[in-house]
Parts: structure tokens; C-alpha cells; sequence
């Protein structure tokens, strides 16, 4: 299953896009919900220099946010990138 992690937002209708996304490729995912927690939001924009959600990592390869995982999947890239972070 590939590693997958999205920092994401109870109220971001993006949030809930990309998790459809990845949940209509049968993709597990790691989710760290940043409401109310503002040390994880420091950490997500730390690691992603990014302050907005959802910020997502396949496997080591930072994707960006949802348009940027629905850019992947447009192109034909989100699939290989899925396996060969499985």
C-alpha cells in the first residue's frame, strides 16, 4: 500500500476532495487533521513551506495541494507515483 500523508482541514472542501480522490484509488493515507493544533500546522508548514491545507506527501515527494494531486492524476502521474511509493 503506498505511504501516503495529508494534512488536512475539517472545513476544507479541498481537504475532502483529494481524500476522495486518493479513497476512490482504494489509497490508505495517514491524515493529520491541523484544527486546533497548532503545532502540527507549524510542522506541516515547516515541512511543506506552505500554509494552506491540504498539503500532501506520497511516499518522500511532497505533492503540494489538492489541484496539484488532481494536476498528477490528469497526466497519468498519480498512479505510478501510488506504486512506486507502495
Amino acid at each position: 500500500m503506498a505511504d501516503v500523508t495529508i494534512y488536512s482541514s475539517d472545513f476544507c472542501p479541498f481537504c475532502h476532495r483529494a481524500k476522495a480522490l486518493l479513497s476512490s484509488k482504494g489509497v490508505d493515507f495517514k491524515e493529520l487533521n491541523v484544527d486546533g493544533n497548532p503545532e502540527l500546522r507549524a510542522e506541516m508548514m515547516h515541512k511543506a513551506q506552505q500554509r494552506t491545507v491540504p498539503q500532501i506527501w506520497i511516499g518522500q515527494s511532497h505533492v503540494g495541494g489538492c489541484d496539484d494531486l488532481y494536476a498528477l492524476e490528469r497526466t497519468g502521474q498519480l498512479d505510478p507515483m501510488l506504486a512506486r511509493a507502495g
